[in-house]
């Protein structure tokens, strides 16, 4: 299937081009999204409760490879992810992730930082999220 340019929106935002994915593999990440989520979830209430020294390892390992999975399948829709702010938006999540699990960064305000950016990120309209950076 040929890829879209145009993308139906009024034209004052310039989006990415979008590619055809398969209704399964959409599917598909909504479930991988749910163990994201779950991997994200102990990461997050490892550092703020403070019981243990950090995340289990196993919880990060779920974490980046489900977070992997989910920049493939939007990349089946969104050929040009790293250049709009939704693949940006991917890229310091995991650059300040990576030095708050390093010590480069406090972790815990780091960790919050990265979860609040991240929800402002997946929350935010259509238009937003995968205009175009550069």
């Amino acid at each position: 299937m040929q890829e879209e340019t145009e993308n139906g929106c009024e034209g004052s935002t310039e989006m990415g081009r979008i590619g055809y994915r398969p209704y399964w593999v959409l599917s598909l990440s909504i479930l991988i999204r749910a163990v994201h989520q779950i991997g994200a979830a102990v990461f997050l209430a490892a550092y703020l409760l403070d019981i243990i020294p950090g995340p289990p390892e196993v919880y990060v390992v779920i974490a980046f490879l489900s977070g992997g999975l989910l920049i493939f399948t939007e990349w089946m829709r969104h050929r040009q992810i790293f250049r709009e702010l939704s693949g940006a938006i991917t890229m310091v999540k995991l650059i300040l992730l990576g030095a708050a699990y390093h010590g480069f960064l406090p972790p815990l305000g780091t960790v919050l930082l990265v979860f609040l950016i991240a929800s402002v990120g997946s929350h935010a309209p259509k238009k937003v999220r995968h205009r175009l950076l550069y």
